[in-house]
């Protein structure tokens, strides 16, 4: 069976324009942004909300990710959203490490919660009428490493799959991702298993893909700034030559993701999302430092796709 290479839901950073351009590149699958349970029931219609929840005609399969701690919330809202017809499947999220979210309970919290975390899976999947998968880490820290626990639960409350990140929550993203662990909970449960932390290039993609049982990848950090990275291991996989963007073609990518949030969002905003995006596409190009300190100081949508053009020209004239 085919394996999938999926782009993994970043907070910030994994909104339709960006998903449009790795589904482009040959991403097989995406997640949405995470998107609260219990403030989607409290308030569905809320523009940050829609935002979130908004999916493309570019988006080729999209599973939507839900995070919260509350079993009722995570049930009425994957009952809501999933008869909607809009989504290929629902996500719980069980990873995220940012303080605010996992202190709360939520995200990687719920890990600590082990009884709570089968509830929350069990309302998810008696509310939704499509897959029901979960992401998690390996545990809270080195000594709470529960996450063959919280396999087994899963399997147990009728989700259809694992993504698993090989860090725990107080590791963040310090360190190395531990893949014998992820192998060791493909092994562990019968429902597929997805491997996620540290693929950031087609020969970290391969590696891992053939060190164990997994069903795939999920690509976060890895993918920012490179939505090529997707097209680059499906290459290698195939025993093909890894074709590298130059710069010219990293600022025609970048410009086109700037006019799809100019799209779909005022200028001001736009721009200011943008920047970080750029500031990724940046990466490996000749005078980065310099051009990022300039990019952070742009408001305007023209200014930033100048500075683009001025990148894209030096780099045609530059690299061979």
């Amino acid at each position: 069976m085919k394996q999938s290479i999926r782009l993994a839901p970043l907070a910030g950073v994994t909104d339709w324009p960006f998903r449009a351009l790795c589904f482009e590149q040959g991403c097989d699958e995406a997640y949405t942004e995470m998107v609260s349970a219990m403030g989607y029931c409290y308030a569905p219609m809320a523009q940050a909300t829609q935002n979130l929840l908004y999916r493309a005609p570019s988006d080729k399969k999209l599973i939507l990710q839900l995070f919260g701690k509350e079993p009722e919330w995570i049930g009425r809202a994957a009952a809501e959203l999933s008869g909607q017809g809009i989504y290929d499947g629902i996500d719980i999220n069980m990873g995220c490490p940012v303080h605010k979210v996992a202190a709360a309970g939520e995200g990687s919290g719920l890990l600590r919660t082990p009884n709570l975390a089968s509830a929350v899976m069990k309302a998810a999947v008696k509310g939704s009428c499509v897959p029901v998968s979960v992401k998690i880490r390996l545990g809270w820290d080195e000594s709470e490493k529960n996450f063959l626990e919280i396999c087994r639960r899963a399997e147990d409350a009728g989700v259809s799959e694992i993504a698993v990140h090989g860090r725990t929550r107080q590791q963040m993203y310090a360190g190395s991702a531990d893949w014998d662990s992820i192998y060791q909970a493909a092994e562990a449960v019968s429902i597929p298993v997805y491997g996620n932390g540290d693929i950031f290039d087609a020969a970290d993609a391969v590696k891992r893909l053939h060190g164990g049982p997994v069903a795939g990848l999920l690509i976060a950090r890895g993918a920012m700034g490179n939505p090529w990275l997707f097209g680059q291991i499906r290459q290698a996989l195939e025993g093909e030559t890894v074709q590298v963007p130059d710069t010219a073609e990293k600022m025609r990518i970048a410009m086109r993701h700037l006019d799809m949030l100019l799209s779909w969002k005022p200028e001001r905003i736009a721009v200011r999302e943008m920047r970080k995006h750029v500031g990724w596409y940046l990466h490996g190009v000749r005078g980065a430092a310099e051009l990022r300190r300039q990019v952070n100081h742009i408001e305007g949508a023209e200014e930033l796709r100048n500075l683009l053009k001025q990148t894209m020209a030096q780099g045609e004239v530059g690299e061979t």
